[in-house]
């Protein structure tokens, strides 16, 4: 089995780590790159894993996952670029950085995927977009994808749809928080413990996405099963047209989009 290095332990490289080892990759075929000294020794203890600098990991493996800051990304391709070769593949996980400007860093030949990770992959439940780089052929894309599917879903895309994926998965999470968060608010408003409040509309969000995704039926569907005419659905989803939320998560999602495209553009 090839070797694997993970740049970056902070906690989706972690989720990483803990997705690959929880589906089966032996620990003696990953690499972490980590400078801090207690942060190496903790991914140790918890995982068994060897943890080295990051040139060190670069040139053991055979695979690169590149989990840091897009800010970080240029200083980490400088301090690892020398050790890179032709066929060897690095997969990025840094939000906004193309596959263009990895490969003007790296030697000539090496294969580079672009991931665009969520957050629900904490809890295996995560959608990652992959696209690839100049150099890709379709067994750097499937390893791409096996390690994502280590914590969820994967897609392959296209690298144009990326800054769409950005705001529609990448950013996604935080928007369902923010409707939880407001029917919650909501609940309290209307007289019920906030305890009681959070429980029925987590479990209403749960049960609704199960509903989506093991029925295969459309939303629209759905929506009208729970609206009898007349009733308080309907008058409920009345209001939110009023207030016109349909249109709110459209602006929203192309804000989102344009600032994901002003990052890969360096601003």
């Amino acid at each position: 089995m090839k070797q694997t290095a993970i740049l970056g332990a902070g906690v989706m490289g972690e989720t990483l780590l803990s997705g690959l080892v929880r589906a089966g990759r032996r620990v003696d075929h990953l690499l972490v790159g980590e400078k801090r000294a207690e942060r190496a020794r903790e991914l140790e203890e918890r995982y068994g894993v060897a943890v080295v600098g990051n040139v060190e990991a670069a040139t053991k493996a055979d695979t690169v996952a590149i989990v840091v800051k897009p800010q970080d990304m240029a200083d980490l391709l400088e301090e690892i670029g020398p050790v890179l070769r032709p066929g060897q593949l690095v997969v990025s996980l840094a939000a906004g950085i193309t596959t263009a400007f990895i490969e003007s860093r790296v030697p000539d030949g090496v294969a580079v995927v672009r991931v665009m990770p969520n957050t629900p992959a904490l809890v295996d439940e995560g959608m990652a977009a992959v696209s690839p780089g100049t150099h890709c052929d379709d067994s750097h894309l499937a390893e791409a994808e096996e390690l994502m599917a280590s914590v969820g879903k994967v897609v392959r895309i296209p690298e144009r749809q990326q800054d769409a994926v950005t705001a529609i998965s990448g950013s996604g999470p935080a928007y369902i928080f923010f409707v939880v968060e407001s029917m919650i608010e909501a609940g309290v408003h209307l007289g019920l413990p906030r305890a009681t409040a959070t429980e029925l509309v987590i479990q209403t969000l749960v049960g609704s996405a199960k509903m989506l995704r093991e029925t295969g039926t459309h939303p629209t569907v759905l929506r009208e099963q729970v609206t009898s005419p007349g009733g308080t659905t309907a008058s409920a989803l009345r209001e939110l047209e009023v207030h016109k939320v349909r249109a709110a998560f459209l602006a929203a999602m192309e804000s989102a989009r344009d600032r994901s495209r002003q990052l890969a553009e360096g601003d």
